[in-house]
């Protein structure tokens, strides 16, 4: 397992479960097309980005390239690394017949490949000598009621207002994002602010 110092943005659930196998980052669906009116994600993007910049990683067919474009037209381009996969043609086991194009998607792609597209984009170093931070889990979640409690959903709610977040984010989004965007002292303050926690 690789772990990356950036969200990869991928376009589908069977691409992030691809990954999830091979790296360890936080990685986020575009729903496809999707991204296009989805005006939440894309500030979501843009705000990622903003923080340490994305990898984007699409099919290599021409919806591939329209979300990548779209990506680019939303994001600062020296926010974003391109990581590319090749032209493979066939079929993905899951579909009866291939794609329109007869290429490939990520999910199709070898775990060898995909690794290679990282590596050749560059973001497969990883910085050594660094501290280990203090990460929020589950149980941080647990504990301050934003999870397993009777009103912890306002509470969530109240968080993702603050921090400016999509509020249908899953428990495990919620804190690979809150550990993108906030060391572990900071979450205590803003829980503080918001009188989640003394």
């Amino acid at each position: 397992m690789i772990k990356l110092d950036r969200p990869v943005i991928v376009e589908g659930k069977y691409d992030i479960i691809k990954l999830s196998g091979i790296i360890d980052s936080l990685i986020i669906k575009t729903d496809g097309f999707g991204i296009f009116k989805d005006k939440e994600k894309q500030a979501l993007l843009r705000r990622l980005a903003s923080e340490k910049g994305i990898i984007v990683l699409t099919d290599s067919d021409s919806a591939g390239f329209l979300i990548r474009n779209f990506i680019s037209s939303t994001v600062p381009k020296d926010k974003i690394t391109n990581v590319y996969i090749p032209d493979i043609f066939g079929k993905e086991k899951r579909k009866t017949e291939q794609s329109r194009e007869g290429k490939l998607g990520v999910e199709g792609i070898s775990e060898q490949i995909l690794l290679e597209a990282f590596t050749k984009a560059g973001v497969l170093a990883v910085e050594s000598g660094r501290t280990e931070k203090r990460h929020i889990t589950n149980i941080d979640l647990y504990e301050y009621g934003l999870t397993g409690r009777e009103n912890s959903s306002e509470k969530r709610k109240l968080l993702l207002k603050k921090l400016a977040l999509p509020e249908r984010l899953s428990t495990s989004s919620l804190i690979k994002i809150l550990n993108t965007f906030l060391t572990y002292e900071e979450f205590i303050e803003t829980l503080k602010e918001l009188g989640l926690c003394e």
